[in-house]
């Protein structure tokens, strides 16, 4: 029996039990999809944040103070100072206070974020604004309840309003609206979009967080950003005695750390999604042996009419292979689908993946071979004799 007549045989198996298959290939099915959509996650997510740490530029850098309980301080005086003192390598300093708050205007409400700033963080994180005017340092001086909004806090709270000059609330106070900034990311949801700018000042008040621990400096140019990294480390080791009171970094390292949390990540949920493929080539290996006990007597009658050890087996290794295949392509139809509806929903944007959608497939085929071989191999060891007297 040649390899056409085992694999026609095969078919015709799989057919008159198709329910029986469907199940058996589920496995497959799911580890193949688990494998293509967890990869396109993490991609994705990594394009999303890759993409806004870049559009910051190589010259953004980022101080945090993380020590507490310390009787040394810097404030945002002494940094001001020191940013004045280093001007031919700093361009822009600004602190930056933020939390998390729901706004109201009317009827409508949002959740988005408050960053308390001044008005060189416009030119920090080069986004300006499409229509009004951004905070100046007269509102920080005095401590104007003004406020810029982002276009997805604008269409949510406004619907189509202008809203420059109207009164929003949050905090139980009431803040004009001055300005709306540029859109950077499709007014999408979580993006620089949603954000709504208020002076630092202002920010230290309502928020009552009097103490910044956070300030975005701006270098001069990329080629000094090492240079005034290290200027602004021996200032705040100078004021803190220590290295580990801080953490100065910048958009360059940010990627560094993305890149290695992405593998993390990667490593995590690809443990998971072969996990499922196993699982699905146990199922397919158990189908399989029941199946072998069900053809037991058909087996018998095949080897007494001549069918050779290598004919069952190729039979058996072809149903394997043809359930483990059919589930493979179903998972990679599947997996494609979510991968979309990743992307509509604007959850990570769709990146398909070719490379793990063969690596994918190929693994299933694999599994199907590895699990199939087992029952395959019983099948084509049946005693022809013993195999007919089966009831």
């Amino acid at each position: 029996m040649g390899i056409w007549q085992a694999y026609k045989m095969a078919v015709k198996s799989i057919k008159s039990n198709k329910v029986r298959s469907f199940l058996t290939m589920l496995g497959v099915i799911i580890g193949v999809a688990a494998v293509i959509t967890a990869v396109a996650f993490a991609q994705g997510s990594t394009q999303s944040i890759t993409e806004r740490i870049s559009s910051l530029g190589t010259e953004l850098i980022q101080v945090s103070i993380t020590g507490i309980n310390t009787n040394r301080d810097v404030t945002w005086e002494d940094i001001q100072q020191f940013t004045y003192e280093n001007n031919d390598i700093i361009a822009a300093m600004s602190p930056l206070i933020t939390s998390s708050t729901t706004v109201k205007y009317g009827k409508n409400t949002v959740s988005t974020n408050i960053m308390g700033v001044t008005a060189d963080y416009t030119a920090i994180r080069k986004q300006d604004v499409q229509q009004g005017r951004y905070i100046s340092d007269v509102d920080v001086d005095f401590r104007q309840p003004i406020a810029v909004i982002g276009s997805y806090v604008a269409d949510e709270l406004f619907e189509g309003e202008d809203p420059v000059g109207k009164n929003i609330k949050f905090q139980n106070r009431l803040f004009t609206v001055v300005g709306v900034l540029q859109e950077l990311n499709g007014g999408q949801q979580g993006t620089n979009d949603d954000q709504i700018i208020i002076p630092v000042s202002t920010a230290q008040r309502v928020l009552r967080n009097t103490y910044i621990r956070n300030y975005n400096f701006l270098a001069a140019s990329p080629d000094i950003v090492d240079n005034a990294m290290e200027k602004i480390k021996a200032y705040l080791t100078e004021v803190y005695g220590s290295e580990d009171m801080f953490r100065v970094i910048n958009s360059e390292q940010m990627l560094e750390t993305l890149d290695s949390i992405t593998g993390i990540m990667m490593s995590v949920l690809g443990g998971i999604a072969a996990i499922s493929l196993i699982v699905g080539g146990i199922g397919i290996m158990n189908i399989m042996l029941v199946s072998v006990t069900e053809r037991t007597r058909e087996i018998g009658i095949r080897k007494a009419i001549g069918a050779r050890r290598i004919n069952i087996l190729t039979q058996f290794l072809i149903e394997a292979l043809i359930i483990t295949g059919m589930g493979g392509i179903i998972g990679l139809l599947l997996g494609s689908g979510a991968i979309w509806v990743l992307g509509r929903l604007n959850i990570v944007p769709a990146v398909y993946s070719p490379l793990w959608m063969m690596i994918s497939f190929l693994i299933s085929l694999f599994i199907g071979v590895i699990f199939g071989l087992f029952p395959a191999n019983k099948a084509a060891s049946l005693n022809p004799i013993t195999a007919l007297r089966h009831e």
